[in-house]
């Protein structure tokens, strides 16, 4: 039998982490985020281009199972879909590290939604100006588990553009959340939509409770 990772001497009983994943030793705080949208808006993507360890992905390739059930209007080159989740992991800073979860986008799937937002403290929504609609309930059950989030548009080659404030209202966003710019495919662009939530959540923390 061939097992992958092992040789003739057997498994190597010494094996551990790689040292590009091990926690840096400074940190001292750890936050859970979880990455969601519609289907095909980059999820994957995203945690992949941002992740500092080797990302997990559950994704598995589209069969004819998926058709008449997986709306792929606009999305006909996709070959391959989340199922469970994804996950990486980045340091903000010396102290701060964020562990990043990826949601499955089909709606068939949204039943792991439960333990994958478990101890969440914010969200990133990936928004595909291609395809607006397929976030629209997404957003609306961040809102009924009252879960704090900031929109981020995914900026796809050819998709077209509109004003912030055209979006925010064809999303009927509330003006507190923040909406920015996103490249799934580029690190620093992501890395900067994860700033923005944090700020965003520092925020919620520091709002003074209005008086009774």
């Amino acid at each position: 039998m061939d097992c992958k990772g092992s040789d003739a001497r057997g498994p190597d009983i010494h094996a551990g982490p790689r040292s590009e994943d091990v926690l840096p030793a400074s940190a001292t705080a750890a936050v859970k985020v979880v990455i969601v949208g519609g289907f095909g808006v980059g999820k994957t993507t995203l945690v992949g281009a941002v992740s500092e360890i080797r990302p997990l992905t559950t994704e598995e390739t589209m069969t004819q199972a998926g058709v008449g059930v997986d709306d792929l209007a606009g999305i006909e080159h996709k070959t391959e879909t989340t199922v469970a989740m994804d996950f990486g992991r980045i340091s903000i800073n010396e102290q701060l590290v964020l562990y990043l979860f990826g949601t499955p986008g089909q709606e068939r799937f949204w039943f792991l939604w439960n333990g994958l937002f478990e101890g969440a403290l914010g969200a990133v929504v990936l928004l595909d100006t291609r395809r607006l609609e397929v976030s629209y309930d997404v957003i609306g059950r961040l809102e009924e588990r009252g879960v704090p989030f900031v929109v981020g548009v995914n900026r796809f080659p050819e998709a077209p553009t509109y004003p912030m404030a055209q979006l925010r209202a064809a999303m009927d966003l509330d003006d507190s959340v923040p909406m920015v710019e996103c490249d799934a495919r580029d690190r620093a662009s992501c890395r900067d939509t994860l700033l923005t939530l944090m700020r965003y959540l520092y925020t919620l923390t520091t709002v003074s409770p209005e008086p009774q």
